[in-house]
């Protein structure tokens, strides 16, 4: 690769898998009257899993899948929806 070519960036996750985790986890957080964003953006910087509740085992089933496939997941919506 000569630095002037474009990588591709794909990892091939079950896309709806993270749609359901990440529903799921903010579903938790929400019920415990957590901010399910302000939460959701503190762990995806920081990788810290107590952001997430462990309510209806949100914390481990969010845990389940990489940080990145997340971020993918999160992107891609923003990306399709905001038209």
């Amino acid at each position: 690769m000569t630095g002037e070519e474009t990588m591709m960036f794909r990892f091939g996750t079950d896309e709806n898998k993270a749609e359901r985790t990440i529903r799921a986890a903010c579903d938790a957080m929400q019920e415990k009257g957590y901010n399910p964003i302000n939460q959701l953006v503190g762990y995806l910087l920081s990788g810290d899993p107590a952001y997430v509740t462990s309510y209806k085992d949100a914390r481990n089933t969010i845990r389940a899948l990489e940080r990145d496939e997340l971020l993918e997941e999160l992107v891609r919506f923003y990306l399709e929806n905001k038209k």
